[in-house]
């Protein structure tokens, strides 16, 4: 029987390896006037100027690793990201909001797209794009005020929609979204990206400010229609949806420029491939079940228990002992006013599930150290943890029905604490189910 400490150093050598430093050594490549992105060469002689730029959680921390391979060639940057504390002599970086929107994501979508606009078509821009730029940099199309876009965004944020539904909504509200920044750009521009969405689809990351968009303002009506929001949202969010229907407004991007490259550098396969490389290392049995995990926390829950519980007495799939490794991203929708995360409610779903006894070990925590309204980025629970629940009378689906996971588990000392990781490729799931 493995330790909770070993779960711990596997999920922590795997957030190592999906840093921003470790992805922009490992994919970006200088010698000269030479540039090498995943093997494809690039002439930086070949450019009047460089510019690095960007939006997320990661792009400060990529920024810097990337500053350091072209500081000769670079004329300049602008990098909006959530944390503070980054200087820099050729980079400026600003400091947004997320989740929400506030007047310092429109601040940053005002610099941000007057700086790429007054590039030539000789420039070269970088731009470094992560998870949580659709907060960080964002203009709401008039007439939808920002008071208007943070109410829809909370809603949104509670309703249990999937990332790539909210997403589709954003973009045909935003003036920087659904390749509307790219347009901004006369020059080429390479995106490096760090993927926080299923599937690593570039339609839905940061809501694509320089990809194309299949959407369209018809999807978004029925998305709403569908949650039963479309009577809940601003008028003047109706409003922009139906002149988009009528043709009033301009539709997303449908195809991405040909002086436009992507490359993706980061995403949850990569991050649960580190992990059992560590798992294997150690000498543990170790499966990858998916990359692509969805659905409400605590239907998830149900689920790895009674896989739990299959391997327990039947030995299938796969033969106790075993660690089972998934990523993804969860949703929670929000009843109570209690304070977690998907990943703290998934682990105290999972407790709750069990019963009396835990029927494995579960670590559930997201790559990017917050886990919804906490300063925890998960929890691990075991038998440990029901013998302290228990010990202290605490009752796990009281604390479910106010969405309070972070409370009971301060209380069990089965919180998981990273800080802010400057990155961001969803969440990891560590099953073990011993023999």
């Amino acid at each position: 029987m493995i330790s909770r400490e070993t779960l711990r150093e596997i999920f922590d050598h795997a957030l190592r390896s999906v840093s921003p430093e470790s992805m922009i050594c490992r994919d970006v490549i200088r010698s000269g006037d030479r540039l090498q992105i995943q093997g494809v060469p690039y002439s930086l002689a070949g450019f009047d100027h460089v510019h690095i730029c960007g939006s997320g959680k990661a792009a400060a921390r990529m920024a810097v690793s990337l500053e350091a391979l072209l500081q000769d060639r670079l004329a300049g940057g602008i990098v909006v990201t959530n944390e503070s504390g980054y200087r820099s002599d050729g980079l400026k970086f600003l400091t947004s909001s997320h989740p929400l929107p506030t007047e310092k994501s429109l601040s940053a979508a005002e610099n941000m797209s007057n700086y790429l606009s007054r590039l030539s078509p000789n420039d070269l821009c970088i731009y470094l794009l992560s998870g949580g730029s659709s907060a960080l940099v964002e203009k709401p199309l008039p007439p939808v005020t920002l008071a208007e876009f943070q109410a829809l965004s909370s809603l949104l944020l509670k309703s249990g929609m999937r990332i790539g539904e909210m997403n589709a909504i954003r973009k045909h509200l935003s003036t920087v979204k659904g390749g509307r920044l790219g347009k901004l750009v006369p020059g080429p521009v390479i995106v490096l990206v760090i993927s926080d969405v299923i599937g690593d689809d570039l339609e839905a990351i940061g809501s694509a400010p320089f990809h194309s968009d299949r959407s369209t303002y018809r999807d978004v009506r029925s998305i709403l229609e569908r949650h039963a929001l479309w009577g809940q949202v601003p008028d003047s969010i109706r409003r922009v949806v139906e002149d988009g229907l009528a043709g009033r407004i301009d539709e997303t991007v449908k195809a991405v420029p040909d002086r436009i490259h992507h490359y993706l550098l980061g995403s949850n396969l990569k991050f649960l491939e580190e992990a059992k490389r560590k798992a294997d290392e150690a000498g543990i049995d170790a499966h990858i079940m998916t990359s692509s995990l969805y659905g409400e926390a605590g239907e998830v829950a149900k689920v790895l228990v009674g896989l739990a519980r299959e391997i327990r007495k039947t030995g299938n799939p796969f033969r106790p002992p075993v660690c089972l490794l998934f990523g993804g991203e969860t949703t929670v929708t929000v009843r109570g006013s209690g304070t977690g995360g998907r990943s703290q409610q998934l682990c105290l779903s999972f407790l709750a599930e069990s019963g009396f006894s835990a029927e494995g070990m579960l670590l559930s925590a997201g790559s990017d150290g917050i886990d919804g309204n906490s300063d925890a980025a998960g929890a691990v629970v075991d038998d440990g943890t029901i013998d302290r629940m228990n010990r202290l009378g605490l009752d796990p689906d009281s604390y479910l029905s106010r969405n309070d996971a972070y409370h009971f588990f301060r209380q069990t000392g089965d919180l998981l604490f990273t800080g802010p990781t400057g990155t961001n490729v969803m969440d990891m799931q560590i099953l073990y189910i011993g023999g």
